[in-house]
């Protein structure tokens, strides 16, 4: 069985906005609290936190709305699969959706989005687009 933790994850956090929940939880791993943390710090997620011990964790994320109850997330696409992945060099990054959008990347620095990535001139595996 494959499973891929970060399409699980942007779907999650997708469908949850799309049905106006305010909460949503996931499997926990080291690379889903990279993503949220990143994500936090862009606007698309108010908060989340790690639940339980031991083998089986997990996390509860709180969705963001704006001012009229529509959500920050409106769509993901999930660029670098399993079964192809795909990078970028930093020269080669571009804005998502005329600046819209962001871009999440996978770097030697980390997890990053497209203008930290840019300001800090690494490139690496482009996980999603986010909007």
């Amino acid at each position: 069985m494959v499973k891929d933790n970060i399409s699980n994850l942007i779907i999650k956090i997708k469908n949850g906005s799309m049905a106006h929940k305010t909460a949503i939880t996931a499997p926990y791993s080291k690379m889903t609290d990279a993503i949220l943390t990143l994500l936090q710090k862009e606007g698309y997620i108010k908060s989340f936190s790690k639940v339980g011990k031991g083998l089986i964790k997990t996390v509860d994320i709180e969705l963001a709305y704006d001012e009229e109850n529509t959500p920050k997330v409106t769509d993901v696409y999930r660029v670098s699969k399993l079964s192809k992945r795909v990078y970028t060099p930093s020269k080669k990054i571009k804005p998502v959706r005329n600046g819209y959008g962001t871009l999440v990347l996978s770097t030697p620095k980390g997890i990053l989005n497209q203008t930290d990535a840019r300001k800090m001139n690494v490139g690496g595996e482009v996980l999603f687009k986010i909007w």
